[in-house]
């Protein structure tokens, strides 16, 4: 008895010890932007994410070795560059989760026009490390809802109908790993769900491959172009105006 206890003890600190030491490479203010950064789901390069947190590229390489060895960013090297990416979709997860638990009164008011536009614009639509977020991530996913494909009463669930509707777009929805098909990913702008999982990644890629959506500026921000517009109103019944809200 004692001996199980011990060592049910020492799997408690272990996992505790863990616990903590992936809190203290979140809970830098460098780190935290880095990791927001790179929820565009693209590779970055360390001079690319110096000057995005306005720090020294030194400074840059020395968070980022401790994000890569704590397994949250995965490293690629091409040629002289040193690019890094988050390592997979659960560490994306993470990162969004935590961020949808910041209060919207803590976020600092922009204090150029500049910058007024931009948040704006990231509101309006951008990518979630692979899906669609924003009021363009909730318009989709309440249409969805709306037409059947999609559940949410008993958490997100594609309907046979939704998994048709992506065969039918010709959106291959290929599982790998254990990722679900379907997952509600908080929206910390709209405080709502919006689409993530297998489903929202598909959709998402299929949205920016077909020219329905073009990122614009250097953050995650996305616009829907005219054939978006009209390829959304087709498929889903979106309204323009819901598109191009402020």
């Amino acid at each position: 008895m004692t001996s199980s206890r011990t060592g049910r003890t020492s799997s408690a600190r272990a996992e505790a010890a863990g616990l903590a030491a992936l809190a203290s490479l979140v809970a830098d203010e460098t780190r935290a932007g880095f990791l927001l950064a790179l929820l565009d789901g693209r590779a970055w390069t360390a001079g690319e994410l110096a000057r995005h947190a306005g720090v020294a590229a030194s400074t840059a390489s020395e968070h980022l070795g401790k994000l890569v060895a704590g397994g949250l960013l995965a490293e690629e090297r091409q040629g002289r560059h040193r690019y890094v990416r988050l390592a997979d979709a659960r560490v994306a997860q993470l990162v969004e989760d935590l961020a949808a638990q910041v209060a919207p009164t803590a976020a600092v008011r922009p204090r150029t026009l500049r910058e007024a536009g931009a948040g704006s614009a990231m509101a309006r639509g951008r990518t979630c490390y692979d899906h669609l977020a924003g009021r363009l991530g909730i318009a989709v996913t309440d249409a969805l809802t709306g037409l059947g494909l999609l559940r949410q009463d008993t958490g997100f669930a594609l309907t046979d109908e939704g998994v048709r509707w992506f065969d039918d777009l010709g959106v291959p929805l290929v599982r790998t790993g254990r990722r679900p098909l379907a997952r509600a990913c908080l929206d910390w702008t709209e405080r709502r769900p919006h689409l993530a999982g297998v489903a929202g990644a598909a959709l998402c890629r299929h949205a920016l491959d077909t020219g329905w959506c073009v990122r614009i500026g250097s953050e995650r921000a996305v616009k829907v172009t005219d054939k978006g517009e009209r390829a959304l109103a087709e498929l889903l019944g979106i309204q323009t105006a819901t598109l191009r809200a402020p």
